[in-house]
């Protein structure tokens, strides 16, 4: 997969935050090699946040953010303002530009104080350091530069690496599940709702982790199952399946071998499994005059038998018998009020960072809504969510 094709939610945002005139657009067109933002003296140029996809290694493709400054003022400030916390909930590493000849602000101090509360791994930029008469030595967690002379800015774009590589080691979709040289089966089912010419996200990022692992992924559509498994020496060492043929597969896939699906491997890759599953449970105790929100990461044109606004609603009154109500929404416009609703249903999350589902997670939890995601609604509803989530022994506890 290309930089250009790499979509933003593989990719890691790094987000330059501060107050006007601190230098971040300067920074940030350093740290890129390009005029991403525009440059000027007068406070509050950033109007909007900027975003620029490059290359960082050794982690790869990232995303970087520049944002209006946090001190703006009055209603249109606080409108760009309430832009750059928007960015932040999605941020995996910040950097916190400063003055360094006026040093630390009110408002860097309170932005350092949100990005602690969301334990966010920051560096500290003291930027102008060019116009100090002696460059101090910098405290652990911050670095001295200036972007207008290029002072340690190979040293800034060294220590966003370091700190990006440890984060992005840590997240594995299923490599980590399987042995090296093992097969696993993967069941790709070809419909109307299947995008032409091309698998969706969690089916490729399954296949590039298991190549990364030396593991055999063996790729197969759902009516073509029982003779891929006949034609296998020795049975798979797992199969993975799409949600929407969740039942006709555990009926052909041996009790013995394990079974899950890709929106759980993806819940568990993007942080929230266990909640999810937790959150299943709500589908059994749905009555009459409960509402439902069903809600996608992206926006797109939906077919006739779509999953989020067809199939799920209708397995989801087979299931309740319930006149229960169902609101959608998808792309950004996840409501801050979920208190009208008594589930959410997410989709797999394939197109939100991780910062951005665990926030939408997090709403919900403190709203003491239960959340899920499609394939474990799903999961549930067919009664098999407990084989599902065999492999994860600490999640099964919970059934």
């Amino acid at each position: 997969m290309s930089l250009n094709n790499t979509p933003s939610s593989e990719r890691l945002l790094i987000g330059f935050f501060g107050c006007r005139n601190a230098g971040k657009s300067s920074l940030v067109n350093a740290v890129t090699g390009q005029p991403l933002s525009v440059v000027s003296d007068v406070r509050g140029t950033t109007t909007d946040p900027v975003r620029k996809a490059m290359e960082l290694l050794p982690v790869g493709p990232v995303v970087i953010a520049d944002t209006p400054g946090f001190d703006d003022e009055g209603d249109l400030g606080g409108l760009r303002v309430g832009k750059t916390k928007e960015i932040l909930r999605r941020t995996d590493v910040a950097v916190l530009v400063t003055d360094a000849v006026l040093g630390m602000q009110p408002e860097d101090r309170q932005l350092l104080e949100l990005i602690k509360e969301r334990d966010i791994p920051c560096l500290i930029a003291r930027n102008k350091c060019d116009l100090l008469e002696d460059i101090p030595e910098a405290d652990p967690g911050e670095i001295y530069v200036s972007a207008l002379r290029g002072i340690n800015i190979w040293e800034l774009k060294e220590e966003l690496a370091r700190i990006a590589s440890k984060k992005e080691s840590q997240r594995r979709l299923i490599g980590d599940l399987v042995a090296e040289n093992s097969t696993v089966v993967l069941v790709c089912p070809i419909d109307e709702s299947a995008p032409k010419g091309r698998l969706i996200l969690p089916q490729q990022l399954a296949i590039r982790d298991l190549l990364d692992q030396g593991a055999l992924p063996y790729v197969t559509r759902d009516t073509e199952l029982k003779s891929a498994l006949a034609s296998l020496r020795e049975p798979p060492a797992m199969v993975v399946t799409d949600s929407q043929v969740f039942r006709a597969v555990s009926g052909i896939v041996p009790e013995e071998i394990p079974l899950t699906s890709f929106s759980i491997l993806m819940a568990r890759y993007k942080g929230f499994l266990k909640s999810a599953v937790q959150g299943a449970l709500a589908v059994d105790t749905l009555k009459d005059g409960d509402c439902v929100l069903l809600a996608e990461g992206c926006t797109h044109h939906r077919q006739c038998n779509d999953i989020g606004t067809v199939k799920i609603p209708r397995w989801l009154r087979a299931h309740t018998n319930a006149d229960i109500t169902i609101s959608t929404c998808s792309g950004p416009d996840f409501p801050e009020d979920l208190s009208p609703f008594a589930l959410v249903v997410h989709c797999g999350g394939c197109m939100l960072n991780e910062r951005e589902v665990l926030h939408r997670m997090h709403l919900a939890g403190r709203q003491q809504v239960p959340f899920t995601n499609y394939g474990i609604a799903i999961a549930r509803m067919t009664g098999i969510l407990e084989r599902s989530v065999r492999i994860f022994p600490d999640i099964a506890g919970l059934l």
